[in-house]
């Protein structure tokens, strides 16, 4: 099925009206023709090559829709295909066919940007699942950003900070892949809220975004929570019920706070996702399962398979991707973007015509805030203070927070410092000085800064004798992120 015109010439276009192309790469001419039988039958056109070679000349003559690929070719490996078409053909999407129980082959496909793998003997019920997901991938589109719609749920992801660029561009990518995910970030960093655009800008948008927190299911019923249990399982059990799995079929399941699940169940989830199928509590056979996983904590979850919490196995299963999400006080410049699309949010769901606007001290306070509940600490900051203002302006005051002259405690404000005291307080250690090359620029920009504010510190500290409050008056910020500030830059 092989087209034979001139190989120089410009790949085909896909045209509205025509049936997607798929390309079929195996060196085994049974499969071939199984895969290329199933395939037509779903009224798709077919392309068949035995070689990477063979498969190179047709990449270049056609544009195609979907590309299998086996992972074993007479000259060279699957991966280095996949490699390729990711490279040089992006919106071509690439679905591996590994040997039976080789899951440290699915594994290593995935990380090489493989949408997704099938087993071997294959399943056609299988391939016709992946195959339909594949042809419905979307062209690639930047993300839907907050500012442009402020009543949409992306606030979070707001920010113009390079550590928010990289995340948007990384959920981007990610969207594409079939690859489970694993996302790290702390407690409010929006790691939900990434995993759901992750499900909305990918094939799946249109199928169920199913969220479970692992940390709040009894560990009795965990099991009939996620496989689902026939009429009878056990008491209480008075009709057949679905599971997170079944709930989620064709799209995404989230498990929230993974680490919190008992050792037990984790033997049974990494189960269900290396072999794509599930047995309902009180079931006899097990059915077949289309959900693509996606993963969040914010504990260390390598650190918790050092200490034995964690089955190593299933860490690699789920972290075949990793995206992690900043702190908001390594982004403190998104805070006003933020703050803004958070106020709208809560003046409309308060009825009022208009949001009120932060004063500019309150804003200045709001970055120099460590934050360490992060966005969510900065929302519920925030509809606090619209409780309490004045409806037009937010103050310091509105936040419910004290500020920088009385957030300190009595005896600090009352007893200036000891002559003892700047010695105590010197910095922990010495640091080496950032060079500054001829053209005045530094080697490292963080450590320059860091260099910098450390110096502006000390210089306040030595000024007020040690008297932190007045210190922080001095540089205009308030006695809480001068604490923060000096815990940071190592200053006792």
């Amino acid at each position: 099925m092989t087209d034979s015109g001139d190989p120089a010439r410009a790949p085909e276009t896909r045209v509205a009206g025509r049936p997607p192309r798929v390309l079929v790469v195996d060196d085994e001419a049974d499969l071939r023709e199984l895969l290329e039988l199933t395939l037509v039958g779903m009224g798709l056109d077919v392309d068949c090559a035995g070689s990477i070679a063979e498969a190179g000349t047709l990449l270049e003559r056609h544009d195609y829709a979907l590309c299998l690929t086996d992972m074993r070719l007479p000259d060279g490996d699957g991966l280095g295909l996949v490699a390729t078409i990711n490279r040089g053909y992006p919106q071509t999407p690439v679905a591996v066919i590994t040997a039976y129980g080789s899951a440290e082959s699915a594994v290593a496909a995935l990380k090489a940007g493989a949408f997704d793998y099938l087993a071997k003997p294959v399943a056609l019920d299988a391939l016709r699942s992946l195959v339909r997901s594949a042809i419905q991938l979307p062209a690639q589109q930047p993300l839907a950003r907050a500012a442009a719609a402020p009543g949409d749920p992306d606030w979070q992801l707001l920010g113009e900070s390079p550590a928010m660029q990289e995340v948007r561009a990384q959920i981007q990518r990610l969207a594409r892949s079939m690859a489970p995910v694993a996302i790290a970030g702390e407690s409010g960093s929006g790691k939900e809220l990434a995993a759901r655009l992750i499900h909305l800008s990918g094939p799946r948008a249109t199928r169920p975004f199913v969220a479970v927190n692992c940390g709040a299911i009894p560990e009795a019923l965990m099991e009939a929570e996620f496989f689902g249990h026939r009429k009878g399982a056990f008491t209480g059990a008075d009709q057949d019920r679905d599971g997170f799995f079944q709930a989620a079929s064709g799209g995404t399941l989230f498990l929230d706070e993974v680490a919190d699940l008992p050792l037990a169940m984790q033997v049974k989830l990494l189960r269900a996702i290396q072999e794509k199928r599930v047995r309902k509590v009180g079931a006899t056979v097990e059915e077949a399962i289309d959900v693509r996983i996606i993963s969040a904590t914010h504990q260390d979850l390598a650190q918790c398979v050092a200490a034995g919490r964690f089955r190593q196995d299933l860490y690699y299963r789920l972290n075949v991707i990793e995206l992690k999400l900043p702190a908001l006080r390594d982004r403190l410049e998104d805070v006003p973007a933020l703050a803004d699309v958070i106020l709208a949010r809560l003046a409309r769901r308060a009825g009022l015509a208009q949001a009120p606007r932060l004063a500019s001290v309150t804003l200045r306070y709001l970055q120099s805030y460590g934050f360490p509940g992060n966005v969510r600490e900065l929302e519920n900051m925030l509809e606090r203070a619209l409780a309490f203002s004045n409806g037009e302006v937010v103050n310091v005051e509105d936040l419910g927070l004290k500020p920088a002259v009385s957030d300190v405690d009595e005896n600090e404000r009352a007893e200036p410092a000891s002559e003892a005291e700047p010695h105590a307080a010197a910095p922990s250690g010495e640091r080496r000085l950032v060079r500054i090359s001829e053209d005045g620029i530094p080697e490292s920009l963080p450590d320059y800064i860091d260099q910098i504010e450390r110096e502006a510190i000390q210089r306040a500290l030595d000024k007020t004798r040690y008297n932190r409050t007045a210190a922080a008056r001095l540089l205009g910020i308030t006695f809480r992120a001068l604490r923060y500030r000096m815990q940071r830059l190592g200053l006792n």
